[in-house]
């Protein structure tokens, strides 16, 4: 059976082959992420991870469908996918000694088949960052596009004191739960 992976990332795409994945085609989800009001964090996930699988199915109804989100919150909070230097300043300040949680949400849409889903929880903590370290991150401009303004894969992994959980779902695709979703649907993995 053919996968098709609903994402852009080229993240998503080097932790599928680390598992020895190549999808068949890429064909990212166009849909709107706002939050909705009073949306939790791993809802909210899960809800977008459903809403790209579903949208690229819907092209590809004959293949195993995979869409995925990954979203960083302080408690409730949401933050965003960073567009701006001062939306990323914003995000460091409020990320800088404290603790936050990273969800990252998949899905597969299955021919014939409802949803497969499953979302997974990180628990990081980043050091107090100084104007210094938030100026040269700011500069270094790998943040660009990142929920909450950091990549664990890049510098920023840096300012981590403490996290646990799964380094892979917080780049992106938890891959345990994404090989083991996949192997459930009969998809051929190693």
């Amino acid at each position: 059976m053919r996968l098709i992976l609903a994402s852009a990332s080229p993240r998503r795409l080097e932790l599928l082959a680390r598992i020895g994945i190549t999808p068949d085609a890429i064909d990212p989800a166009d849909i709107d992420e706002i939050v909705l009001r009073g949306e939790l964090p791993r809802a909210h996930a899960l809800r977008l991870a459903i809403e790209k699988a579903q949208a690229v199915a819907a092209r590809h109804p004959d293949a195993l469908v995979l869409g995925a989100d990954t979203v960083v919150a302080v408690g409730r909070r949401i933050l965003p996918k960073v567009e701006d230097e001062a939306t990323e300043r914003q995000c460091l300040a409020l990320l800088s000694g404290r603790r936050h949680r990273v969800t990252t949400a998949i899905a597969l849409a299955i021919p014939g088949e409802t949803m497969r889903t499953r979302a997974v929880e990180t628990m990081i903590s980043l050091k107090c960052l100084s104007a210094e370290e938030i100026d040269y991150y700011v500069a270094h401009g790998e943040w660009l596009g990142k929920a909450g303004g950091y990549a664990l894969q890049g510098y920023g992994e840096v300012f981590v004191r403490t996290m646990t959980g799964s380094h892979s779902a917080v780049v992106g695709l938890p891959l345990a739960e994404t090989r083991n979703l996949l192997k459930s649907a009969g998809f051929c993995v190693g």
